[in-house]
């Protein structure tokens, strides 16, 4: 028959109630739970085993019926074994040397088994390498370094006007500061939200219908005031999307003509995705300092865009904006937008893929490192992406439309034409 296994040192939880003070059946002081059978301190725990083992022999110096307390409990050795004994502390239940020993290989054992599971377990958890942590810090680096958010070069531009004959795209636009909350992707799908997505398509409509009268086309060129001011700003741009793009690692090596296809093509989408650090989700606004650089929708119509674009525009920095991205993720975004093998005119298709399929990997790396649950998060990224390619269709088709027309080309910076296409004379 096999030996029972016998704790020494462990109390069932329901033989004490754990709001008692533990106390030690033999001297009283303070107890650390049971052993050999006995609720005992840590001192006449040790002291029964000693005596076992050696099987002393103690006699009472006085009657034999001392009684042991935390203080005099060394000066009787006879009255405190038995002490011992009357509270129930068995011989039976000490180990020998080798069931000690067996018993603390056991406990290291499982010690370094769990300090294993804890290593397999770190070496299993998500973690940048060091070559994709580099990358982050160089883009994060470049963003600093091109993107001032002070805003203190505005001042620079030609002078933002806003007053003259209010046109009706601004009119238009006035009202899409109402409604831009409900075009959001990621707005919720309550009854009443649908009724306000509802109420800001109709009410969409109901604008353009009425933006189709016979004078409409003359009002909405009458006067483009802020067109002086916006592309001042967007040349500002493209120059801050230049310096970024040559600090991306890998985009220098790269031809020169694939450089310039690349910036030509993806520029525009780089700005929209640089803008969002500065729009207002309260207002519908882009934030760049002062009052007179704070840009409502409809100072972007007195430039010559309409809401063809500018209501595609609002609903994406409204849905990116509530993704919350890390910085992180976001100078990411801008070199994966920017390193899109499939742009017009790139030569070197493989090259770029290669750099922007690194790009991607590590995004998806920091996002399972740091957005645990965000599973869809680099979906939705992506998606972002797409979106940007619809914005910048129409905003070519807004531009030559724009361009075609000297008095408002003539505005333009050498920068932008160079960039959005050949002045038209």
């Amino acid at each position: 028959m096999e030996p029972t296994v016998v704790s020494t040192s462990t109390l069932a939880s329901d033989e004490f109630d754990r709001n008692v003070p533990r106390i030690c059946g033999v001297c009283g002081d303070k107890a650390t739970g049971f052993h050999f059978n006995a609720m005992t301190c840590e001192g006449c725990k040790g002291f029964f085993r000693r005596s076992m083992k050696r099987k002393a022999s103690f006699t009472c110096p006085f009657n034999g019926s001392c009684t042991i307390t935390k203080d005099n409990r060394r000066h009787c050795q006879a009255c405190r074994l038995k002490r011992c004994v009357d509270i129930g502390m068995m011989k039976e239940f000490i180990l020998t040397d080798e069931e000690v020993q067996r018993k603390k290989d056991l406990i290291q054992r499982r010690k370094d088994e769990e300090a294993q599971r804890e290593a397999e377990k770190e070496a299993r958890r998500p973690r940048l390498s060091d070559e994709q942590s580099q990358v982050i810090a160089t883009l994060v680096e470049a963003h600093h370094k091109t993107y001032d958010d002070s805003y203190s070069d505005f001042c620079r531009f030609r002078p933002p006007v806003r007053d003259g004959p209010v046109t009706r795209s601004a009119s238009r636009a006035a009202s899409l500061h109402s409604f831009s909350d409900a075009s959001s992707d990621s707005f919720s799908h309550s009854p009443e939200s649908v009724d306000t997505k509802m109420n800001f398509y109709n009410n969409l409509l109901m604008f353009q219908e009425h933006g189709n009268s016979p004078d409409s086309s003359e009002e909405e060129g009458s006067s483009f005031s802020m067109l002086p001011h916006l592309a001042d700003l967007v040349s500002y741009s493209i120059q801050k999307v230049i310096g970024f793009a040559k600090m991306i690692p890998g985009f220098r090596e790269l031809t020169a003509e694939d450089q310039i296809a690349l910036l030509k093509s993806s520029a525009i989408e780089v700005i929209m995705l640089r803008s969002n650090q500065s729009f207002n989700l309260e207002d519908m606004s882009w934030s760049c300092g002062g009052p007179d650089f704070k840009y409502q929708i409809s100072d972007v119509t007195k430039a010559g865009h309409t809401l063809e674009l500018l209501e595609p525009l609002v609903k994406f920095q409204v849905g990116l904006k509530k993704l919350s991205l890390h910085e992180e993720e976001h100078v990411l975004l801008m070199a994966i937008c920017l390193l899109s093998p499939d742009r017009p005119g790139v030569q070197d298709h493989a090259r770029i893929e290669t750099l922007q399929d690194r790009l991607s990997e590590t995004l998806q790396a920091y996002i399972t490192l740091h957005h645990p649950g965000g599973q869809l998060l680099y979906a939705k990224m992506i998606q972002k992406l797409a979106d940007l390619r619809s914005l910048n269709e129409e905003h070519s088709k807004q531009y030559r439309s724009l361009s075609f027309r000297p008095e408002h080309s003539m505005q333009l910076t050498p920068l932008v034409l160079e960039v959005f296409g050949s002045e038209v004379s």
